[in-house]
């Protein structure tokens, strides 16, 4: 089996001066815990905050991209960058995890083409559009106030998107953003982590109609780990808690100064301390899993969990190492073994495969 997570945040750790050649405690992702999790690639994600200045911004995504290529480097027995499906498969073969490129928030991109194309030539293979505020390019899901969609850039965006062959992930992006690109795009959009709304109400999940639309055009929908995303009674127990304004602070001041111990101790307890709560249990992607399949079918689901980028995980799956259990419950609730390898990865790569050809074409 091909085992693809679409979505985590692990280059912001990297710049946390989090060493991925070794199990590290209170990490979600390293590659020995890829490793024993059974994950064949991994789609590391450049998140870059709204309140970043553009150029910081830009700068930052570099740090990141370069810090990828220097983590991968050190550790070349266990892992290899890709930028295609093929390359991915053919890692797998020598006992190799890939490690693809996307972009979260178009803020690094400013309002140039000519920027998108080159962190396309440096083996970004999708982009975010926006992330929790409204940028150049769309409305997000936290805001939605800009433009009321996308804007004349975003549209351009699309476009350039198309012809280069990067996907479009609709991920943070508000409804009317999420709606305009179905109109404008001509290829398949995913969203890379997200969960169903008629099961959890976040703004940031996707409702049954957006869901059958992303499987109009090809694309596919990615579940997210979040508790947050699959759980209203969760969301409840985490603003009853107070804890989540106070992790937002700590993970800024961690993302500054990431070399103060006193900030990787406050991030640690914080972690700890949300880890206390009653959480939802891994079973529960699977309901968000078995939701989005009665809606978009077999062939437009897979996995995007987030790690790294989440403050708290579901019960009985704490980090990446543990990934099998998904599997397993799949089976129990009487999924295929050729219908898993589809949401474990087969989907996500078939995507990627059109995107590339559409933009051959074009």
């Amino acid at each position: 089996m091909f085992v693809l997570d679409s979505h985590c945040d692990t280059p912001s750790q990297i710049m946390r001066l989090r060493d991925l050649s070794m199990d590290n405690p209170y990490a979600h992702i390293d590659f020995p815990k890829l490793k024993k999790g059974g994950v064949d690639a991994s789609f590391f994600a450049l998140y870059t905050p709204g309140t970043m200045e553009p150029d910081a911004a830009t700068r930052y995504a570099l740090e990141m991209i370069a810090g990828v290529n220097d983590a991968v480097e050190a550790s070349s027995d266990i892992a290899a960058l890709a930028k295609t499906p093929e390359e991915a498969f053919r890692n797998k073969d020598t006992g190799k995890i890939s490690i693809f490129l996307g972009m979260e928030n178009g803020l690094p991109i400013q309002g140039s083409l000519a920027l998108l194309r080159q962190f396309y030539r440096m083996g970004v293979r999708y982009m975010t559009l926006t992330h929790n505020t409204d940028n150049l390019i769309c409305d997000s899901a936290a805001q939605g106030q800009r433009w009321g969609g996308l804007s004349p850039f975003g549209r351009e965006v699309v476009a350039e998107m198309n012809r280069l062959g990067m996907i479009i992930d609709l991920a943070h992006a508000s409804d009317k953003t999420f709606y305009d690109c179905i109109k404008y795009s001509k290829a398949p959009v995913v969203s890379t982590h997200s969960c169903c709304r008629a099961l959890a109400k976040h703004r940031r999940n996707m409702t049954d109609d957006m869901i059958k639309c992303i499987a109009e055009t090809g694309g596919v929908i990615q579940i997210n780990f979040y508790p947050l995303f699959l759980s209203d009674e969760f969301a409840e127990t985490l603003e009853h808690s107070g804890l989540d304004p106070i992790a937002d602070e700590i993970e800024a001041r961690f993302i500054k100064d990431p070399a103060s111990e006193a900030n990787r101790r406050d991030w640690i307890e914080i972690q700890q301390k949300l880890a206390e709560l009653k959480r939802p249990s891994y079973k529960r992607i699977i309901d968000h899993i078995d939701h989005a399949v009665s809606i978009a079918g077999v062939d437009h689901v897979g996995i995007g969990s987030d790690f790294d980028g989440i403050n708290v995980t579901p019960e009985g799956l704490e980090d990446v190492s543990k990934m099998p259990v998904l599997f397993e419950e799949m089976r129990k609730r009487g999924y295929s073994e050729s219908d898993i390898e589809k949401i474990a990865g087969l989907n996500f790569m078939r995507v990627m495969r059109t995107v590339e050809s559409l933009a051959e074409r074009g």
